[in-house]
This record gives C-alpha cells, sequence and structure tokens, in this order.
C-alpha cells in the first residue's frame, strides 16, 4: 500500500495551496487518515487528521479556521486546502494513514503508511 502526495510548492503569504493525498495497492481499508508536517529543525506534528472511521475530525491549533482536511470517500484522495497561509507553515507535509490489510483469508494486518512528503514554503 502506498500513499502519494501532491501539491506543494511556493507561495505569498496570505496564499493558498491544495495537497492531495492518493492511496493504491490492493485489499486494503483505512482506518484513520490524515497530515502531518515537519518543518526545518523541528519534530513532525500533526495537522489534521480524521479519526473514529472518519466521522470525526482534528485540527492543531495553529491552523484551525484556515486549514480543511476532506475526503469524499474511502475510495477518493483525502485533500487539504490551506488558506491565509503563514511563514511559520513553511514544512514539508506527509500524508499518513493507518491501514487494515487482508491476507490469505481470514488474517489481515495493520499497517502505518507514511507518503514520501511534498514541501510547502510560504514566503513573506
Amino acid at each position: 500500500v502506498q500513499l502519494v502526495e501532491s501539491g506543494g510548492g511556493l507561495v505569498q503569504a496570505g496564499g493558498s495551496l491544495r495537497l492531495s493525498c492518493a492511496a493504491s495497492g490492493s485489499s486494503f481499508s483505512i482506518k484513520t487518515m490524515g497530515w502531518y508536517r515537519q518543518a526545518p529543525g523541528k519534530q513532525r506534528e500533526l495537522v489534521a487528521v480524521f479519526t473514529s472511521g472518519g466521522s470525526r475530525i482534528n485540527y492543531a491549533d495553529s491552523v484551525k479556521g484556515r486549514f480543511t482536511i476532506a475526503r469524499d470517500n474511502t475510495k477518493n484522495p483525502m485533500y487539504l486546502q490551506m488558506n491565509s497561509l503563514k511563514p511559520e507553515d513553511t514544512a514539508v507535509y506527509y500524508c499518513n494513514a493507518e491501514i487494515r490489510q487482508d491476507l490469505y483469508p481470514p488474517n489481515y494486518r495493520y499497517l502505518e503508511v507514511w507518503g514520501q512528503g511534498t514541501l510547502v514554503t510560504v514566503s513573506s
């Protein structure tokens, strides 16, 4: 199972970007899915995540009211709409998912999968 992000780039402060994350593979379902970011010299942190089977969303306080996580259904990509971007939003953004993958019945396993990351740079 793989996650592939896209949509990063360079934007001026106050601008917007939309990131996408697509999951590919076989015989899997997604338990949780979200976005994390890692700024230079800092630890990776949560940005926004679907929990409880997608029925709840948690946002980092620093992005509430500016970022929106969205997903139409489990078969479609997940998006992160980022508005009113600030220089402190500059980071590599990662897609993350906890996945259940079916093996030879009745076996299955849970995997935590990360995308390769996409760089977002916000200039002042």
